[in-house]
């Protein structure tokens, strides 16, 4: 059987993985910390349960053991802490390859507001660089979807239209790459 990895060890396996936000990774780590010494109370509690000892004072049930929320906060808060002046953590990077692994499936409002959720916003220069792509990811987006045939039909129209919705994309976008695709299929027909 393998030792538990300290929290300093699982962090540092996570962020292996991929970039995590302090947000995300504060969250696991608290709940890894409580696992653990939930584990230890009730090994320290079998333990005191075994004991046929009588003059045993131990608490039976382990509360003495079990650190306060508090103290684990504090600890996980001190390792974040450690991990962002060691830059294992590191937001921007984080920030950065969320936009990388989402822009080609998701619009700019899906991806904002999926890093808002890890309490971060995008910077300045990615915003204007999944802009400038944004109707270019719309359409291949739609194209990986719906393939080549244009929509001509209201409700077909209506319902790709729905579809970049659902991806996050801007109603303008949306308005411009279902125009384009009405034109194109309007030059076909002559």
């Amino acid at each position: 059987m393998r030792p538990r990895l300290s929290l300093k060890g699982r962090a540092l396996q996570w962020l292996a993985q991929r970039e995590h936000s302090r947000l995300e990774l504060r969250r696991k780590l608290l709940r890894q910390a409580r696992a653990e010494a939930l584990a230890t109370a009730l090994q320290a509690a079998a333990i005191t349960s075994a004991s046929s000892d009588p003059r045993c004072d131990a608490d039976p049930e382990g509360a003495s053991t079990l650190p306060t929320r508090e103290s684990m906060a504090a600890q996980v808060e001190a390792l974040l802490d450690w991990l962002q002046a060691q830059r294992y953590l590191s937001e921007e990077r984080f920030v950065e390859s969320r936009v990388h692994a989402r822009s080609s499936r998701f619009g700019n409002l899906r991806i904002r507001q999926e890093l808002s959720q890890h309490g971060l916003a995008i910077t300045p220069e990615l915003s204007a660089d999944l802009l400038r792509s944004e109707c270019e990811r719309a359409t291949e987006v739609r194209q990986r979807k719906f393939g080549d045939s244009p929509a001509t039909a209201p409700t077909e129209r209506a319902r790709q239209a729905r579809f970049l919705a659902g991806r996050g994309f801007s109603p303008d976008v949306i308005w411009k790459v279902m125009r384009e695709l009405g034109t194109v299929g309007s030059h076909d027909e002559d």
